[in-house]
């Protein structure tokens, strides 16, 4: 059988199959919960330097095409996630699956702040959420909108830790090539292609917005053409590892984001559907792809759309 095995900043995943950040990863429990079921790597819940309750209900919705959620970056602080991360951590080392924490804040200070707190739990990769609004701009643009703001926060997160980072960036940019240069630049090892894409659900009986926060992001299915183009464009941008995230549902998704450019595959809506045996599963049905179509391993995959 083709071998599923990659390289990612150093760290030897069994398969490219990432639990994404934001689904399932609210505890160590349900970490190893992932990594049992599959998942070459497992990405906790982003967290901010102090709690957030996030949003009221409804948060979630299923439209048919995807999922719509507003979750609003619930999380218990930086504080509190450390011994989650570090429990982790514990439970993880055994299997040999690597563990990534996810940050986010409202400032580029703040970010620095998290960074240097969660490093205290010692995950193997540290996932910057740059796609959260900048409070400090009087727009409230999220950071990920320009090349200056997300090299900004880049910056002080690398400025903070030692701990190899990844950029998470937005596919709602005019250009999202030029932004992957700009933070490769300002030290990410690694980016992470796509967050989800806004959108709204309306009730046309309610005549109003389905979500309490009118508006969500956008992941599943829809989002998948969207994530494709973003990966291959970051791709013919720069050499750094692309962790590939975006309606990634099957193992034919997941060779298609490995075509793009992909190093390894971030999956996260597929839970919603499918249950979080999904992670095994795709690398599975990712493998059988691989083997009738003759691929003996994922570097015969890679880029192989961007020639």
């Amino acid at each position: 059988m083709p071998d599923l095995s990659c390289d990612l900043l150093g760290l030897r995943l069994k398969n490219p199959i990432i639990l994404a950040s934001g689904v399932i990863g609210t505890s160590a429990t349900l970490l190893l919960r992932a990594a049992q079921a599959g998942a070459g790597a497992v990405s906790a819940k982003s967290c901010s330097f102090s709690a957030r309750e996030g949003h009221s209900n409804p948060v979630t919705i299923d439209w048919g095409h995807g999922v719509l959620n507003a979750i609003g970056l619930s999380n218990p602080g930086a504080g509190k996630e450390v011994h989650l991360l570090t429990e982790a951590r514990r439970l993880l080392d055994p299997l040999g699956v690597p563990l990534i924490a996810s940050i986010f804040g409202g400032t580029v200070e703040e970010f620095g702040k998290v960074a240097s707190i969660i490093a205290r739990a010692e995950p193997h990769l540290i996932e910057v959420n740059i796609s959260c609004p900048n409070v400090g701009d009087e727009f409230g643009t999220p950071f990920a909108a320009t090349c200056e703001s997300a090299a900004a926060v880049i910056a002080a997160v690398k400025a903070a830790t030692s701990i190899p980072i990844a950029a998470k960036l937005a596919p709602n940019v005019p250009n999202i090539g030029r932004i992957a240069a700009a933070v490769v630049e300002a030290g990410a090892d690694a980016i992470t292609a796509v967050n989800s894409m806004p959108g709204m659900v309306i009730n046309a009986q309610a005549h109003k917005p389905v979500l309490s926060n009118r508006t969500g992001g956008i992941s599943g299915p829809a989002l998948k053409p969207i994530a494709l183009r973003c990966v291959s464009e970051i791709a013919n941008a720069v050499d750094v590892p692309i962790i590939g995230t975006g309606g990634v549902s099957n193992g034919t998704d997941a060779a298609e984001m490995l075509m793009a450019g992909a190093t390894a595959i971030g999956v996260g809506s597929a839970i919603w559907y499918r249950g979080v045996d999904a992670l095994g599963d795709i690398a599975y049905e990712l493998q059988s792809f691989m083997a009738a179509e003759g691929y003996a391993d994922l570097r015969a995959l890679r880029g192989l759309a961007n020639r």
